[in-house]
């Protein structure tokens, strides 16, 4: 993954290395990637935007895995809690984690018109914040930070 965010980029490359990853991760830890959960990331995967579960669930559909939303929130809930996807609360909607390989807090900057994610940087937030939390002696199990605006390709169309 590139480290700019919405940065133009191999986005097969970036997708086969987030799947690759997912692989090698189920391997390591005994975790069942099963078809359901792959399709569902692979979903995800298609471009760098955030996608409702009812969304999901359509293409799962279409795939012949059934439209009960059960079969998308365990999928998408399998993706989150292993690393493999994100949720965005502001959106109510789930995107694929670009650095499934390191552990990361990371800050999503939505386009407010398109609804394209990028996860960017966040070390210097995650220190700021882990500073405060130690000061008032709270562990941080849990950050979800979003930022809205325009992502340069909608910053040009409104110019």
């Amino acid at each position: 993954m590139s480290e700019l965010p919405f940065a133009d980029h191999d986005h097969d490359h970036c997708a086969s290395g987030v799947l690759d990853h997912a692989d090698k991760l189920a391997e390591e830890k005994g975790l069942r990637l099963t078809p359901v959960r792959r399709a569902a990331l692979e979903i995800l995967l298609t471009g760098h935007r955030a996608m409702g579960a009812y969304e999901v669930l359509e293409q799962l559909n279409a795939k012949g895995f059934g439209n009960q939303p059960p079969v998308a929130y365990r999928a998408l809930d399998f993706l989150v809690d292993n690393g493999l996807a994100h949720r965005v609360q502001r959106l109510n909607a789930f995107t694929a984690c670009t650095q499934p390989d390191r552990h990361h807090r990371p800050v999503f900057l939505i386009c407010r018109d398109c609804e394209q994610v990028a996860e960017a940087d966040a070390r210097d937030v995650q220190d700021t914040l882990s500073a405060s939390a130690d000061r008032a002696g709270f562990v941080i199990e849990r950050v979800n930070v979003e930022v809205l605006g325009l992502c340069p390709t909608c910053k040009g169309k409104a110019s």
